[in-house]
């Protein structure tokens, strides 16, 4: 078997964290494929590289030069990525609003650690244009079904209730969450964040009127078809003129993860997700 940098990348990051648990973490992967990355490194230096015990291990004599010497090999590949890097533009999808600031936080702090440029593309269904390969990554609301896709959970946004300027609902100071299946309900049933299946079998709207995408469900709540419910990023941006926006008590709320392919552009991935968890704080 050749050595491949995934081997080196893997081997450096256990040496510099002391421990398979934090570099796993690092590395985005599971802890057993990084396990099984050093073994394999091993087994093509025909050497040990680390002595295990069930508690803590420690770099052995050959562990201790081949790190030197490995970390030097990946320093010299990342001088030389930096060197192309501007050319390089990551495509972060999105159906409707980014949260604020997040991403102006997130796509400054990793364009100035890469060099990188961020394009942010609009797609009424991210899951599957990062599928066909149109974007990099992906900004999703809400629960995702298990799938190959890497998944990350960045934070969680608050529920708001949305109508017409019309319904009887506009004037009211809350809603509380429990009474919101006695609406008819507009979902978008693309990328929307609250439909039927958010509710227990039984327990949803009695009425749903589905909408295709954000534009049309926007519209059809202005039009007073029924009332919507969305995080409350769409409050702060003044969405519509004719909509208004009713505080939601008790409401569950709506995660917010970045999805992206694994081993596809790895290093850069790994980059973005730092970024974008730093800017989460920042």
């Amino acid at each position: 078997m050749d050595v491949e940098l995934r081997h080196l990348r893997a081997f450096a990051a256990v040496a510099r964290q002391r421990s398979f648990t934090r570099a796993a973490e690092q590395l985005l992967i599971t802890q057993p494929a990084l396990t099984r990355t050093v073994q394999q490194l091993e087994a093509a230096l025909q050497v040990r590289l680390l002595d295990r015990t069930s508690r803590r291990f420690e770099l052995t004599e050959a562990g201790q030069e081949f790190l030197i010497r490995a970390e030097r090999v990946l320093a010299e590949m990342d001088e030389a990525l930096a060197a192309v890097r501007g050319q390089v533009t990551v495509r972060l999808g999105f159906s409707w609003l980014l949260p604020d600031p997040w991403a102006q936080h997130a796509v400054s702090m990793f364009e100035q650690a890469t060099g990188n440029t961020v394009s942010l593309v609009r797609c009424d269904d991210p899951l599957s244009c990062l599928r066909q390969h149109t974007i990099d990554v992906a900004l999703v609301r809400g629960d995702i079904a298990p799938s190959p896709i890497r998944v990350v959970h960045l934070f969680d946004e608050k529920r708001v209730a949305v109508c017409s300027e019309h319904s009887e609902l506009a004037d009211r100071e809350q809603l509380a969450w429990s009474d919101v299946p006695k609406w008819p309900l507009v979902v978008n049933t693309l990328s929307g964040t609250t439909g039927p299946w958010t509710w227990a079998p039984g327990e949803g709207p009695a009425r749903i009127i589905e909408t295709a995408n954000f534009d049309e469900w926007l519209e059809s709540v202005a039009a007073d078809r029924g009332i919507g419910v969305v995080p409350d990023v769409a409050r702060r941006r003044h969405i519509h003129s004719a909509v208004r926006f009713v505080p939601l008590v008790g409401a569950p709320p709506v995660p917010v993860s970045l999805v992206f392919v694994p081993h596809v552009q790895e290093a850069l991935m790994r980059k973005f997700v730092e970024a974008a968890v730093a800017a989460i704080s920042a």
